[in-house]
């Protein structure tokens, strides 16, 4: 197929979606800030510009032409700059107005609970007394979310008592950004389903991950998740009707909390991500056809890949481990392992807490990935080194 791709983004997604889309002998051409992103040393052409201006999207698809297709790795970008090309006749998938609708997370969660999709209980605020007054009706713990520009736990103050409330408050911009607070799920374990659609729309959805998260980054994902044949059953489901909803184009991440106690067993969720996820990396070790693959496969219109678990799949991220250099610590005495691979996305500069990287194990037996995985975890790092001892 002769297709031109342009990625909004040259972060780790859009270098792991390059791998798939080269492979299928497609031009791509990205939009990045920066010259050292990880997709710079394999796209065909790297467009260094900032994300919020409007130049570098009219640049991108011009390098691609009005047959192409233009995607994104991340879904705080200019969308109006997006949604002008879309009007010059470019396509862009997932759809402008799917990226809209996510962008703003009290946007998202009406769209989801107007059609029948369950979500936590939440409102709009904008002052300390709403808050306040949603916390008597919700009850504490309580969720202060910004409705737009938050991931990895940015954009979040979890609020346990009233008496936390002007911190919260504070804490995220004292009311100079939109702010919403929702209401806190007590859940048995959090889970996220990868699933892709086609244009034509069908859609395949792969197995459910279980996530687990270290301050409120993703840590560990565990394929397949811990549970009930009934909640998977309801998270698959879920998963369906969100794509359903979106009418989306492309691969998804959609995190979801299984509800314990009162609700046990029941399926909330999170959020909606239009892209490829972090938490779907496992698939790349794990299935049959990976959700970039999916993703580039939907984007230009061929049939979707076999989304089946081939085994049991763990994945860790790589989180730096302070600032500098980046380094990669124990590749050698990892690999002494043959169900072990370890992907390192390219950024040279570590920070602590940045993903760096990640790792996945498979296996025949969950437990026992699960295990090693974690005694990796001693073994794998990303450090950062100072200039002065490189």
């Amino acid at each position: 197929m002769d297709k031109r791709i342009g990625i909004v983004g040259g972060g780790q997604l859009g270098k792991m979606m390059i791998l798939e889309a080269k492979r299928l002998g497609f031009y791509v051409a990205v939009l990045d800030p920066a010259t050292d992103c990880p997709a710079s040393s394999i796209c065909d052409e790297l467009i260094v510009a900032p994300l919020e201006d409007n130049a570098g999207y009219f640049e991108l698809a011009e390098k691609i032409g009005r047959s192409g297709v233009i995607t994104y790795e991340w879904e705080n970008i200019n969308a109006a700059a997006l949604e002008t090309l879309e009007r010059q006749g470019h396509v862009v998938y997932p759809s402008v107005a799917t990226l809209k609708t996510i962008q703003n997370k009290f946007t998202q969660n009406s769209v989801l609970r107007g059609n029948n999709i369950a979500v936590p209980r939440f409102e709009k605020v904008a002052s300390v007394a709403e808050i306040r007054k949603m916390g008597e009706t919700f009850g504490y713990p309580l969720m202060l979310k910004t409705t737009t520009g938050g991931y990895d736990g940015k954009g979040t103050a979890l609020i346990k008592s009233a008496s936390d409330v002007e911190a919260a408050f504070e804490q995220l911009g004292n009311g100079k950004v939109a702010l919403m607070v929702e209401e806190f799920v007590d859940f048995e374990m959090e889970v996220s389903v990868i699933a892709c659609r086609g244009i034509d729309g069908k859609c395949v959805v792969y197995p459910i991950a279980e996530n687990i998260h270290v301050n409120s980054i993703l840590d560990t994902t565990i394929v397949p998740a811990r549970i009930t044949a009934e909640a998977a059953e309801k998270a698959v489901s879920t998963a369906f009707r969100v794509m359903e909803v979106f009418a989306g184009v492309g691969t998804f991440g959609i995190e979801l909390f299984v509800g314990k106690n009162g609700n046990h067993g029941e399926i909330y969720v999170n959020e909606v991500a239009p892209r490829p996820h972090n938490s779907g990396h496992f698939t790349i070790e794990g299935c049959f056809a990976d959700q970039f693959e999916n993703h580039i496969r939907a984007i230009v219109n061929l049939p979707l890949g076999n989304a089946e678990l081939i085994q049991p799949t763990v994945m860790v991220n790589l989180l730096g481990q302070g600032s500098g250099k980046a380094r990669l610590v124990g590749l050698e005495e990892a690999y002494r392992d043959s169900a072990v691979k370890v992907h390192l996305y390219g950024k040279p500069e570590s920070k602590t807490g940045r993903k760096m990287g990640h790792y996945t194990v498979v296996g025949a037996d969950v437990a026992r990935v699960l295990a090693r995985a974690v005694e990796l975890k001693k073994v794998v790092r990303v450090v950062g080194i100072a200039e002065e001892t490189v």
